[in-house]
């Protein structure tokens, strides 16, 4: 079954996020992930904290492509430039 994780990243750098850009689609691709949406233009609906720099939705065939891309040490490098591009959060539904 197909299995989704929502980004959120407040960019601090926008060099190294722009790298990272670079180089995601391929890593994605390595696990069978895409980008069904990704924005910076956000508006908050309800509660919350403030809003991200932008968000993005991810799918993979299934949860374990999913982790297997997180947690692919081949793309160490590439995770570790989206980190240095600012604070994200990725959560896998």
């Amino acid at each position: 079954m197909t299995a989704h994780a929502i980004v959120t990243m407040t960019v601090t750098s926008p060099e190294s996020l722009a790298q990272y850009r670079e180089k995601a689609a391929d890593a994605l691709s390595r696990h069978g992930g895409s980008v069904l949406q990704a924005s910076a233009d956000l508006d908050l609906l309800e509660g919350g904290p403030d809003l991200p720099t932008l968000a993005a939705v991810l799918a993979f065939p299934e949860r374990a492509a999913a982790l297997a891309w997180i947690n692919d040490p081949a793309l160490a490098p590439v995770h570790a430039l989206r980190r240095g591009g600012g604070h994200s959060t990725i959560v896998l539904l």
